[in-house]
């Protein structure tokens, strides 16, 4: 039986052989003690290519999200984030029970904040009220269909941020998706934010870790975070040599990752089903009548999608699906189209 074609996420990437070739041939230290230079190596070259001071290399994506969390904010703190976020939808209520910060969730239009929302938010300035301390942007928008904010509107955000004197914090998961979509350099995409944080293992393809990027300073609070959260590891440039790769050789295909996604997204219309807006990135989402009876329907059919919601469904691509994979999608969904 054929492999299944995997679009649940683009967190399902198995790394390449010449990325395993460079994870057994990293040298090795203990991180903890600063002492391992593969990933003093990564952090570095991320640190660059996002225009930042420093970076820190941690286990996953939510760990990023919440030790900037906890440098950004104080217990009672409140936080102005998209309504979609990802550090409200799936990173299991952390940001109040490890910062003691509330989040407030803003409307958006197909998931990306609109400037003119956030100043009616912020609270005033009376004890009745928790402060607004951080603005939060999601860049690409994962619920919003992996949209790509226009760098005018990144521009506008963080203006009103600072005016307001609010932190700002670019949760940047798929950062490198919207460089390659919009071809805005990722540094310049995250120059006006205090902090970033990039995703290894996504659309990159590193089997672990994620970057927490910023000034000197905030990276050094962030460094103790990520100890008293246990992200403090060892011999940890194996995991880092695999990023460093990812970071070397895998943004530019992204591009491959986009066109594959519009590709499917124009041939799920063909066969009926009602797709969302257009990919501007690695991700298709489509509206059924019921996610999860059409999810299994599809895994026997030998394709996996994720469950977005009861009537809706995701397919992602990344570095595992090919143009064979695309057209396996296509097949089978043709031949499950009364369910549309």
């Amino acid at each position: 039986m054929p492999t299944p074609v995997d679009l649940r996420s683009d967190t399902v990437t198995l790394p390449t052989a010449a990325m395993k070739q460079a994870m057994l041939e990293a040298p090795l230290g203990d991180d903890v003690f600063g002492d391992d230079p593969t990933v003093r190596a990564l952090e570095a070259a991320a640190a660059a290519r996002l225009g930042k001071e420093a970076a820190l290399f941690v286990p996953s994506g939510t760990m990023a999200n919440q030790v900037a969390l906890r440098c950004h904010t104080r217990p009672g703190d409140l936080v102005l984030a998209p309504e979609d976020a990802h550090v409200y939808w799936y990173e299991a209520g952390a940001a109040a029970v490890l910062s003691g910060a509330t989040i407030h969730r803003l409307p958006t239009v197909r998931g990306l904040l609109v400037p003119e929302a956030i100043p009616p938010a912020i609270p005033p300035d009376d004890v009745h009220f928790a402060p607004a301390r951080l603005l939060w942007v999601e860049n690409t928008a994962n619920r919003g269909g992996g949209m790509v904010y226009p760098l005018s509107c990144l521009d506008a955000l963080t203006a009103i941020a600072r005016r307001n004197g609010l932190a700002t914090h670019l949760d940047g998961a798929r950062l490198f998706n919207a460089e390659v979509a919009s071809g805005v350099p990722a540094a310049r995409l995250a120059r006006d934010f205090d902090t970033v944080s990039v995703c290894l293992s996504k659309g990159l393809g590193a089997p672990v870790g994620s970057l927490l990027c910023g000034s000197d300073e905030s990276i050094h609070r962030a460094r103790r975070a990520r100890k008293m959260l246990g992200g403090g590891m060892r011999q940890a440039g194996i995991l880092a040599a695999a990023g460093l790769y990812a970071l070397q050789h895998h943004v530019a295909r992204l591009a491959e990752d986009h066109a594959r996604a519009r590709t499917l997204w124009a041939g799920l219309r063909e066969v009926g089903l009602a797709v969302e807006d257009a990919p501007e990135s690695n991700m298709v989402f489509a509206r059924v009548p019921d996610a999860g009876a059409t999810a299994a329907a599809l895994a026997g059919e030998g394709v996996r999608v994720g469950v977005a919601g009861a009537d809706r469904i995701r397919l992602v691509t990344h570095l595992d699906v090919d143009d064979e994979g695309i057209a396996r999608t296509l097949a089978a969904c043709a031949r499950l189209g009364s369910a549309w």
